[in-house]
């Protein structure tokens, strides 16, 4: 399966590296797409690594080829799935905004690609009503979401917010 595993800027980036890692030694084709806030967190070289692939950063990054390298990741995609998923990512998804490669890759996806979005954020993003409502949003347009774990989370806070461990985003996968 080709998967497209988006990360964005959150601490639970780091775990982006366990599931590339294992979607490729379970044979999967994986490419990485990182947003600015996401490489502050986990390198794109990491995830080069892991999935032997190039990584999709900013739009800068493909000059190689004349052909739209992110148009050409959203027609090839089985599966696009975001892992950690932070409020900013879910709201440009859901109204429809291109600011980065991620979201532009989303916005060109066919609607036949599973979509698969694991949230990772503080409590109270996450059960605020404007996140709630571009959740609802992005369900109504198809998309499947991988609920958020409960514990502590990287502000000091406990409560929802994890993203979900990687064995239940494997497991939401197959």
């Amino acid at each position: 399966m080709n998967i497209v595993l988006g990360i964005t800027g959150s601490i639970a980036a780091y775990k982006a590296a366990d599931i590339a890692s294992q979607l490729v030694k379970a044979g999967h084709e994986v490419h990485a797409v990182m947003t600015k806030a996401a490489t502050e967190f986990i390198t794109p070289l990491t995830l080069q690594v892991l999935t032997r692939q190039p990584v999709l950063v900013t739009l800068e990054d493909e000059k190689q080829s004349w052909k739209p390298g992110h148009i050409e990741l959203a027609d090839n995609a089985n599966l696009f799935l975001v892992a950690p998923a932070s409020a900013d990512v879910i709201g440009n998804f859901a109204n429809g905004l291109a600011p980065d490669p991620l979201s532009s890759i989303y916005l060109a996806l066919p609607r036949s690609t599973r979509v698969l979005i694991a949230p990772a954020m503080n409590g109270k993003m996450w059960l605020h009503p404007a996140v709630q409502r571009n959740v609802a949003k992005l369900i109504e347009d198809g998309c499947h979401f991988i609920d958020p774990a409960t514990g502590d989370l990287a502000c000091g806070y406990q409560g929802v917010g994890r993203m979900a461990a990687v064995e239940d985003i494997l497991t939401a996968i197959a």
